[in-house]
C-alpha cells in the first residue's frame, strides 16, 4: 500500500477549471473520501489520482514517485465503478482472476489468489455463478473481488454503492469499512452522501466549485467546520446560522447578538464591525426559560427519541434537536441558551470561520 500526495493539483477543460490548486496528503492505510455536491471537482480529482486524467498542472506522488504525467496502466491502482462494469458472458471466478490471467500468472496461483479473495468477500459459494443472474450487492463484491485481486498500491472507488438501495447500501458501507479495516489499504472513495463519508472515513476532503473547502477527520469536520459551505453540507439538519453585525477582539469570549451576550470559544482574531454569522450545530441548543435568546416555535417534528424544533428568531431560523420528552409547542415564544465551545463565528462576507480557542489546531483560517 502507498502514501498519496496531492500538490497544487489543477484540471481545466477548455476555458473551465474542474480542479483549482488542491492540495492535501491520503497516509499509507487510509481510508479517504472525497466528499461534495454534484460538479464539485471530487471525480475529476480522483480520475486524475488514478491515471483516467492527466492534470493541466500540479503533483501526483504515489509511494514517493511522481505519477502525474503516467497512464493509469503505471500506477499500480485499482478501480471499482458505480456501475461495477463486470463481464457478463463469464461467471463469477473469470471476473475476478481476469486481471491476473491477463497478467500471464500460473494458473495455480491464480486460482490460490481468487480463493484468497472470495474467502475475503464471503462469495466462495458463488464463484461459478454467471454474474447475470446475481444481487446487486453481490455484483458489488464481485467488482471488489477483481479489484483486491491484484493487490495494488491503492484503491480508487467511485461511488461504489450508489446503484443499491438504501437499506443495502448501509450494510455494504459497513462491509467495506470492515474489510478496509482487514486489508489496511489506501483506499480514495468518491460520495457525495455525506453520512456516508462520515460513517466509513478517516479522512475527508470536502470540496465545493473545484475548491478543497476542508481537510481533515470527520470528527475535526463536523466539530469545527472552516467554511459556512462545509457547516451547511455536513449535518443533518445543518448548522444554524444567525446573521448579524459586529466586531470583536482577540480573546474574546462572546458576541452580542440582539442585544445580549453569547458566551463563545475564545477568538485569536480582531475583527472591526462587519457582517458576522455566529454557527451553532441543532443538538447544541438548549429550550430554558432562562435563555435570554428568545424566538417564537414555528414547528416541531418527532423522530422517536429526539425531536426537531424550528424557532424564528430576530437573526434567523433555528433548528434545535432536543429530547422528544421536552414540551415544545408552536406558537410558544421560547429562550434558548448555546453550548459555547462548539459555536462557531464566520465573515459572513467571505464565509471563512474564525479562529477560536476551540478550533486553532484544526485549520488555518
Amino acid at each position: 500500500m502507498a502514501e498519496i500526495v496531492i500538490r497544487n493539483l489543477r484540471k481545466e477543460f477548455g476555458n473551465f477549471t474542474a480542479v483549482k490548486q488542491s492540495s492535501f496528503t491520503i497516509g499509507d492505510g487510509e481510508f479517504f473520501m472525497l466528499l461534495g455536491p454534484s460538479g464539485c471537482g471530487k471525480t475529476t480529482t480522483l480520475r486524475m489520482i488514478a491515471g483516467l486524467e492527466l492534470p493541466t498542472s500540479g503533483e501526483i506522488l504515489i509511494d514517493g514517485e511522481d505519477v502525474s504525467q503516467k497512464p493509469a496502466s503505471q500506477r499500480d491502482i485499482a478501480m471499482v465503478f458505480q456501475m461495477f462494469a463486470l463481464y457478463p458472458h463469464m461467471n463469477v471466478r473469470k471476473n475476478i482472476s481476469y486481471p491476473l490471467v491477463s497478467q500471464g500468472l500460473p494458473k495455480t496461483q491464480v486460482r490460490e489468489r481468487v480463493a484468497e479473495v472470495a474467502r475475503i468477500l464471503d462469495i466462495t459459494d458463488i464463484l461459478d455463478k454467471p454474474v447475470s443472474g446475481l444481487s446487486g450487492g453481490d455484483r458489488q463484491r464481485v467488482a471488489l473481488g477483481r479489484a483486491i485481486v491484484r493487490r495494488p498500491k491503492a484503491f480508487m472507488m467511485d461511488e461504489p454503492l450508489g446503484a443499491l438501495d438504501a437499506e443495502f447500501r448501509e450494510h455494504m458501507a459497513e462491509e467495506l469499512r470492515a474489510l478496509h479495516d482487514r486489508m489496511k489499504a489506501t483506499t480514495v472513495y468518491v460520495t457525495h452522501d455525506q453520512l456516508e463519508a462520515m460513517q466509513m472515513g478517516d479522512k475527508i476532503v470536502v470540496m465545493n466549485h473545484g475548491v478543497v473547502e476542508q481537510f481533515g477527520t470527520p470528527q475535526e469536520i463536523y466539530d469545527h467546520p472552516a467554511t459556512m459551505f462545509v457547516a451547511d453540507f455536513i449535518g443533518s439538519p445543518a448548522m444554524n446560522f444567525l446573521r448579524f453585525n459586529g466586531s470583536f477582539r482577540g480573546g474574546d469570549t462572546g458576541v452580542i447578538l440582539g442585544g445580549q451576550q453569547i458566551e463563545t470559544p475564545q477568538l485569536q482574531e480582531e475583527v472591526s464591525a462587519r457582517d458576522l454569522v455566529l454557527g451553532v450545530r441543532p443538538e447544541h441548543i438548549a429550550l430554558t426559560d432562562s435563555g435570554l435568546y428568545r424566538g417564537r416555535i414555528s414547528a416541531t417534528e418527532y423522530l422517536g427519541t429526539t425531536q426537531i424544533v424550528t424557532i424564528d428568531a430576530a437573526h434567523g431560523t433555528l433548528k434545535a434537536r432536543i429530547p422528544s420528552g421536552t414540551v415544545a409547542r408552536v406558537g410558544e415564544t421560547v429562550g434558548m441558551s448555546f453550548l459555547a465551545p462548539t459555536l462557531s463565528v464566520f465573515d459572513a462576507g467571505s464565509g471563512r470561520a474564525f479562529r477560536t480557542s476551540a478550533n486553532q489546531g484544526v485549520f488555518h483560517g
